[in-house]
């Protein structure tokens, strides 16, 4: 990994950003340096954008979007591959970018890859598939064809927890369909989420301007929001934010798609194998340290298994080794940093103020956080309410299926549940009647398929799924022609 401390392995994204093809400084030389979040060492120094830095992408983006959109839908998906062919050579490099930059495992930052590579080859194939119909006409002689095209220019805003595959999972389709891209990515992963995907791109001869990434904070995603030329926001990350992005887009009618927190419940029915049901627990609840939108925050448990459960899940707990993922063979890295942390930490206390127990876990030694398991939870509390985004998993213990399902609909969130169940008919009846836009019968609730669209309802989203087909409709617009030989006769 380069970093900034090594100038004989200086990176081509160094104090830059990427527009129109190519790296240059930003228009005010605004830089930050990028750190290791297990030791706090530097990265490297990536280039800061401001609102003219924005206004340069959007124009760069404005004007290849056209040539792009009228290459074969061939030389487009040929270009995809280009990328994919790229981040698979470079797969290495990619997965220590990410593991220092977000601080997850090994296993995670390979995990993240080989969702962007699915995301790329369907992307791929997506570029040639038929976008239109003819429909049928009640007059006669006239046909009628309804087909999409691009929107133009997409801004994507994306986080820093899954900074490589949530850039992916929205770029790749955008480009297949057309658009071209401006990418803002998160400020504690700029190289990973951003300058190190464009050098893919520059690497696979992408026509310059089809894809541009300007790092930055507050002021590069308003500007991003409220720049003219950019004709739909991508946005990932907190309801809160979502909520500013809306309103916005709103007044200008931008279209937008929102995917937003998540307050996950795991529940574990009276037929379930506790050890089974533990071990897809805690990965739902520790995996990356809790920090997804799609982590189980909530462990529903029904009163006959729940002694079981308990006890195993906090057995998986105590065995996890938690460390720097660069230098040792650990389960879980640190936290992002150390608001996110004291965050956490602060609803788990508050939890237990109000009678909750902590049986394992809840503690920390600098930004390394224990796999926590707090029992004696109530809906009341911080805990059950809120995304934690930790590594803590709150269980709930309920004496029937009906109670059960009654929690689990219990939040304004609806992204992603899960339950456990012995029979995966009943599991199935259980799901049908979940408010959220994903349920998984016996697996996690941490689940993301490129094939799949992926979003939720309530507070957890807004506008159309990311991912499968549902990506004609997220980037593209309808437009109906209607042909007739000769004008039909009118009134007047």
């Amino acid at each position: 990994m380069t970093t900034s401390a090594d100038p004989t392995t200086r990176a081509p994204w160094t104090d830059q950003i990427f527009v129109g093809g190519r790296f240059q400084p930003p228009a005010a030389a605004g830089t930050q340096l990028s750190y290791e979040k297990a030791t706090g060492e530097p990265l490297g120094s990536v280039g800061v954008g401001d609102a003219d830095d924005v206004a340069a992408a959007a124009e760069a983006a404005r004007v290849a979007q056209v040539g792009w959109a009228a290459l074969p839908p061939v030389a487009r998906a040929a270009a995809l591959r280009r990328v994919h062919a790229r981040l698979l050579a470079r797969s290495d490099e990619v997965a220590e970018a990410i593991q220092r930059e977000t601080g997850g495992i090994r296993f995670k930052a390979e995990l993240e890859i080989r969702l962007a590579l699915a995301h790329l080859e369907q992307a791929a194939a997506l570029a040639t598939r038929p976008l239109g119909h003819e429909a049928t006409s009640i007059l006669p002689g006239r046909k009628n064809f309804v087909n999409h095209v691009p929107l133009g220019v997409v801004g994507i805003i994306t986080p820093w927890n899954l900074p490589l595959s949530l850039a992916f999972s929205p770029t790749a389709p955008a480009l297949a369909l057309g658009n071209t891209v401006v990418l803002k990515p998160a400020p504690h992963t700029p190289i990973s989420g951003g300058l190190l995907i464009a050098d893919l791109f520059r690497e696979a001869d992408v026509p310059p301007g089809v894809f541009n990434v300007v790092p930055g904070g507050d002021v590069v995603g308003a500007a991003l929001v409220e720049h003219p030329d950019v004709d739909m926001i991508r946005f990932t990350g907190s309801t809160e934010v979502g909520r500013h992005i809306a309103r916005s887009a709103g007044g200008r009618l931008q279209r937008v798609s929102l995917e937003l927190g998540g307050n996950a419940a795991l529940v574990v029915l009276d037929d379930a194998d506790p050890e089974v049901a533990s071990m897809v627990g805690a990965w739902s609840s520790f995996h990356f340290q809790g920090q997804t939108c799609i982590t189980a925050g909530r462990h529903i448990v029904l009163r006959a298994v729940a002694d079981a459960y308990i006890e195993m899940l906090t057995r998986r707990a105590k065995r996890l080794v938690v460390g720097d993922p660069m230098r040792g063979d650990v389960d879980m890295g640190p936290m992002i940093d150390t608001r996110q942390l004291e965050r956490a930490h602060g609803l788990l206390r508050a939890s237990v103020d109000m009678g909750a127990t902590v049986v394992e876990g809840g503690t920390y030694d600098g930004l390394f956080y224990r796999p926590t398991v707090v029992t004696g939870v109530t809906p009341d509390m911080p805990v059950f309410r809120e995304e934690v985004f930790g590594p803590i998993a709150p269980i709930v213990v309920v004496d029937t299926e009906e109670e059960a399902l009654a929690l689990t609909n219990a939040t304004a969130y609806g992204l992603s549940n899960a339950v456990m169940t012995s029979n995966p008919w009943r599991g199935l009846r259980f799901a049908e009647q979940v408010h959220s836009g994903m349920v998984h019968v016996n697996d996690t609730t941490c689940l993301s398929e490129a094939t799949i669209p992926f979003g939720g309802w309530g507070d957890s989203s807004l506008g159309v799924p990311t991912g499968g087909d549902a990506n004609i409709e997220q980037y593209t617009e309808r437009r109906w022609i209607s042909v007739q030989e000769q004008p039909p006769q009118y009134r007047y």
